[in-house]
């Protein structure tokens, strides 16, 4: 038998235990808020309560009166310091062609505020309950202005404007496809479904707030910036060059342990600006650490799109056409992320796995008196892909075919790849309908009537759903630097990608233990530091095929390159020179040197390797999701009695990452389809859900079943490795198959039920009334 080796026990395709849980699980883990600085000031911010008001005065006298009180600074004086507004988008044109309206956005509120939450004032004091008290007592007078605070109030004819010349608080818009080719097939189609669909509002509610320290070094004029972020560089750029006017090296980012991030930190904040300039103008650290209703109230919320899709068929249920206009809450400013994520991102998978050439795609971003929303686990994805979903099944019940068969008649095929979709996007792999039967066979789709009439006696009614889907990945943004240091008996590794949760240390090691051959206690990550090195972060499932493949080659190139000083240690050709197990050895010969060792003889005792990689394209993951759902028809209570899903993730590193992956995400998409929602009062602009009191999170105890399992017979080629992206594609699929079972269960109890009315959050009421219409 051979001994096992290092590669044999922790390389990649071994589902081996994480490596980050032993400092996480002994309270060795380094979140932002654990970190302090000495003589560090407390802030505190004075928010809006108001959604749309005029600031007519603050009077800060008592305020920087009271004990402790260090500072107490204004929108109007961080303008008169020279500080600019975030960066907002300026991608896309309006309607009349011109280009985006939206109103700067501030760090601190300027004249004007615009929804409940903004910030008007930061007091810093010596300690917490001390700037509190003093942000009590800072007196702000407003006069309350008329707002909107959904879309369809904004768009409304006369209705309060968010930015002036926003017309029709339009702030921007996008089209894409052939207007005129699509009216033409939806004129001649022998079946037409419309569906107006919902993804109402959600909240990212990472279990870790946001947090910022801040310091200044007087001798250096630098600014060093502690937080909990998916973006480090993206951060210290916007910040640095845009916000304070500062050259990017005068901005440091330091990024330790992040508790979640889901999108929502991966940006900068008007917090981060006005900590970041109080500790340079102060010349004294100061720190803010969000409370849970700040996060509700500031921190970008996701989703809120509102639709009105049609699809088009021929008689034989081929698609014809693809018609979707949407409006995007864009909340009060239109940050960069939300726009892309509605106008653009989420329309390049409006087509899924489907070979569907003629669309007319159009989308306008919408202003609203509520808190800008910008990325969310799957950020435009879900949304496109559950309107498709939606509309596949409605479509299955106008005409009468299976939803099976029609989903199947409408597949692109593994002939058509590489598949150049109707947004010009190309699949580079893919097998669908395998995937789809895959799916089909791991949940018994067969027996599930047996299933059914099981659920019948227990007095409960059972439904099933199915998302089939494909997603993007990549943020379109593929190269990345490493840096390898072997030195002192080890290997560290840095790398400007981010974890935040997604076990990305424990698939790195494997790769790098692919290629070291020494044991994974060898090897060191290091992350979240802008003087070590820059990159675009972690977010679009980016990560592993982007950020594992850079680790994968720098890895190769630094084994290469000590190949090399091994030869000339040895006095070998390096052609002599074999390498296994972290020993280089003159083949046939017991002569051998330890690379550990190797690095020792060099000069600096070190072997050092900055490496620049990427790869060709993003990777389009899919996958089958199904789900079964038994409701309880007295109630209108919903639980997920089974939840299968097939994935095609390209090569899998680490099956147990992957699956929790999928797990955690498939979760999201749950809540959504279930029972979470931002509501705001349409009256008068306020938050209704501002606490966990009022948003509903899901819950373990909603979900009964997970299979979750994946497809490796269809590889990325876009990458070193022939992975694909995973860590957004159980969201993606999770809410169309739930809603879709959810539907199935009302339309089997109740076949006169409206089902294709029906908006999420399928929360017990309303499935009730729709059991009893």
């Amino acid at each position: 038998m051979t001994a096992p080796t290092p590669t044999s026990r922790f390389g990649s395709g071994k589902a081996v235990r994480r490596v980050e849980d032993a400092a996480l699980l002994t309270g060795a883990g380094r979140f932002a808020d654990n970190f302090s600085l000495p003589g560090q000031g407390a802030l505190v911010f004075v928010r809006s309560p108001h959604a749309h008001a005029r600031i007519l005065a603050i009077d800060a006298a008592a305020a920087k009166a009271m004990p402790g009180v260090a500072a107490v600074i204004t929108g109007a004086d961080l303008v008169n310091a020279g500080v600019k507004p975030l960066v907002q988008s300026a991608d896309f044109k309006r309607g009349d062609g011109k280009p985006t309206a939206a109103p700067p956005q501030h760090a601190l509120a300027v004249d004007t505020v615009r929804h409940v939450g903004e910030a008007v004032a930061a007091v810093v004091a010596e300690t917490r309950d001390q700037a509190r008290d003093a942000a009590e007592a800072l007196d702000v007078r407003y006069e309350p202005l008329p707002q909107v605070a959904t879309i369809e109030d904004a768009i409304a004819k006369g209705a309060a404007l968010v930015w002036p010349e926003a017309h029709g608080n339009i702030a921007c818009a996008a089209r894409h496809g052939n207007a005129e080719a699509t009216a033409a097939a939806i004129a001649r189609a022998a079946h037409v479904v419309t569906l107006d669909l919902v993804n109402q509002r959600v909240v990212a509610a990472p279990i870790e707030p946001r947090v910022t320290l801040a310091s200044y070094d007087p001798g250096s004029d630098r600014i060093t910036l502690r937080i909990a972020s998916q973006t480090p560089t993206g951060v210290r750029d916007e910040l640095a060059g845009e916000c304070l006017g500062l050259a990017n090296d005068k901005v440091r980012i330091l990024v330790g342990d992040v508790g979640g991030g889901f999108g929502m930190k991966a940006g900068l904040y008007a917090e981060d600006v006005v900590a970041a300039w109080l500790a340079r103008h102060l010349r004294r650290p100061v720190k803010w650490t969000a409370e849970r209703m700040e996060e509700f109230l500031s921190a970008t919320h996701g989703r809120d799109l509102a639709s009105r899709a049609t699809l088009a068929l021929d008689a034989q249920g081929r698609i014809l056409a693809l018609a979707v206009h949407s409006h995007a809450n864009l909340g009060a400013y239109a940050t960069p992320a939300g726009v892309v994520i509605q106008l653009l991102i989420g329309p390049w998978v409006s087509t899924g796995i489907y070979d569907i050439g003629t669309i007319d795609i159009r989308i306008e971003g919408v202003l609203t008196h509520t808190t800008p929303t910008g990325p969310y686990r799957g950020a435009g994805r879900p949304e496109a892909i559950y309107t498709l979903e939606r509309l596949f099944d409605a479509a299955a019940r106008k005409s009468g075919i299976d939803r099976i068969e029609l989903r199947r008649r409408n597949m692109v095929t593994p002939a058509q790849m590489p598949y150049r979709n109707a947004m010009a996007k190309t699949y580079d792999t893919g097998q669908f309908e395998r995937v789809l039967d895959l799916g089909l066979a791991h949940a018994d789709w067969a027996g599930f009537d047996a299933r059914a009439e099981a659920s019948r006696k227990r007095g409960r009614l059972r439904g099933r759903g199915i998302a089939t889907f494909v997603e993007w990945t990549g943020a379109d943004v593929f190269e990345e630097v490493v840096t390898v240091t072997v030195a002192g008996g080890g290997i560290e590794i840095f790398s400007a990608t981010q974890p935040m949760g997604t076990s990305l240390t424990t698939t790195f090691t494997q790769l790098a233990v692919d290629v070291f051959g020494v044991a994974p206690e060898k090897i060191r990550f290091a992350y979240g530091d802008t003087d070590r090195g820059t990159g675009f972060g972690s977010a679009g499932s980016r990560s592993l095929f982007v950020g594992g493949s850079a680790v994968h080659v720098a890895s190769e190139r630094t084994v290469k390159k000590a190949h090399e000083l091994a030869a000339e240690a040895l006095e070998a050709a390096p052609a002599d020179i074999e390498y296994r197990e972290g020993v280089f050895r003159i083949a046939g010969t017991d002569r051998s040197i330890g690379l550990f060792d190797l690095a020792d003889r060099q000069p600096d005792r070190r072997i050092l390797f900055v490496s620049q990689s990427k790869v060709a394209d993003a990777t389009w993951p899919n996958g089958c999701h199904i789900c079964e759902v038994e409701v309880d028809p007295d109630t209108g209570h919903v639980e997920i009695a089974n939840y299968w899903s097939v994935n095609d993730v390209g090569r899998v590193i680490n099956p147990l990452v992957v699956r929790g992956q999928l797990e955690g995400g498939a979760a999201q998409g749950i809540g959504q389809a279930l029972c979470e929602q931002v509501v705001y009062d349409r009256a008068s602009g306020q938050p209704l859900t501002g606490t966990f009191m009022d948003y509903a999170l899901p819950r373990a105890g909603m979900m009964r079943h997970f299979a979750m399992t994946t497809d490796e017979g269809t590889p990325s080629v876009n990458n070193h490795l022939g992975v694909k992206g995973v860590g957004e594609l159980g969201t993606i699929g999770a809410a169309p198959a739930v809603v879709n079972a959810v539907l199935d269960a009302i339309a089997r109890a109740n076949p006169r039920s409206a089902v294709d009315k029906l908006q999420m959050p399928l929360t017990s009421e309303r499935v009730w009334r729709a059991l009893n219409s």
